[in-house]
């Protein structure tokens, strides 16, 4: 199996993207450590399904926008299988309501920030030495459709300008960390949403999204699959990108009204 020995820690995979994309690497012989801040039941579920698959598991409550529990995450993931191989930071808070940036709470201003770029840096940071000792590694960072473009998006100013700034922070580091083995990529994903997001392709097939140009809705195997291929051995190559998964969707509005 491709990913045979290897481990990877997953931000919130209990549920959604985070999850399918456990199973995907599980399927690749890969160790995974889970990691949750509510759904400790389905995070343990999960576990015992990842153990079943023949590969070891653990699951980790933390959340990443504060800066504690991502240094305690680092050295529980550490501790627990002796290095990290692959990091897919997919965790990130996200406010779906829509409305201006004068409107949101100051908290959520920060949380927003620090759930989806500071939290994520660190957890880069913290993890790195141990890559960079093994000199293989894979850091996967979770943006939106079309987060490359940097554009306007009116209602998501928090959460976009974290997202953008990451993509810069992606190639900056997929630069700077080559020479060491290690690659660092951006996965964009559509408005994959609810169970959608665990189901496979084959699970949608006949199924219709009118606002899709492919046709279809988007799954979390659309997401896993591009994430395992770029975690795989010959992979090496590949950094520094910003990859869409949307079928050719654009969850943007650049206008408003009122």
């Amino acid at each position: 199996m491709e990913l045979q020995g290897k481990t990877a820690l997953i931000t919130g995979s209990a549920k959604g993207l985070g999850k399918r994309t456990a199973l995907e690497l599980a399927g690749q012989g890969c160790n995974i450590v889970l990691n949750y801040v509510r759904s400790e039941d389905e995070a343990l579920s999960l576990k015992a399904e990842l153990e079943g698959l023949g590969v070891r598991a653990t699951a980790i409550r933390a959340d990443i926008s504060s800066e504690e529990d991502v240094n305690r995450l680092a050295e529980q993931a550490t501790a627990w299988s002796g290095g990290i191989d692959i990091l897919i930071n997919n965790a990130g808070p996200f406010i779906r309501e829509r409305k201006r940036f004068a409107d949101y709470e100051r908290a959520d201003i920060v949380r927003m920030l620090n759930g989806n770029l500071v939290g994520v840096m660190l957890l880069d940071y913290l993890l790195l030495p141990g890559m960079r000792r093994r000199r293989w590694g894979r850091i996967i960072h979770f943006g939106f459709g079309h987060a490359g473009e940097a554009r306007a998006w009116p209602h998501r100013a928090a959460y976009a300008t974290a997202k953008t700034g990451l993509v810069s922070f992606t190639k900056t580091l997929a630069v700077e960390e080559a020479e060491s083995g290690i690659t660092v990529n951006m996965i964009c994903p559509g408005d994959i949403r609810g169970a959608y997001k665990e189901k496979s392709i084959d699970e949608v097939e006949g199924v219709t999204d009118e606002e899709s140009p492919r046709g279809r809705p988007g799954t979390g195997e659309d997401v896993a699959r591009v994430i395992a291929f770029l975690c795989a051995e010959r992979s090496d190559f590949l950094t520094g990108n910003i990859i869409d998964v949307t079928g050719g969707f654009d969850p943007i509005k650049p206008s408003i009204k009122g």
